[in-house]
């Protein structure tokens, strides 16, 4: 296999652990985990737009 085809599933990972940090500092900061969220956004986006 190639790089490319592992790029979408090293970007769902991310998005999954950028997830958790959402869930971890979302009642300590609330600006830093909307931060979080939107990078676990444009890393699922990301991920799905490669698999396509």
């Amino acid at each position: 296999m190639v790089f490319k085809d592992w790029v979408w599933l090293i970007l769902l990972g991310l998005a999954g652990f950028l997830l958790g940090g959402v869930y971890v500092t979302w009642k300590t900061s609330r600006m830093f985990a909307f931060v979080l969220l939107a990078g676990a956004i444009l890393a699922a986006v990301g991920a799905v737009t490669w698999m396509i």
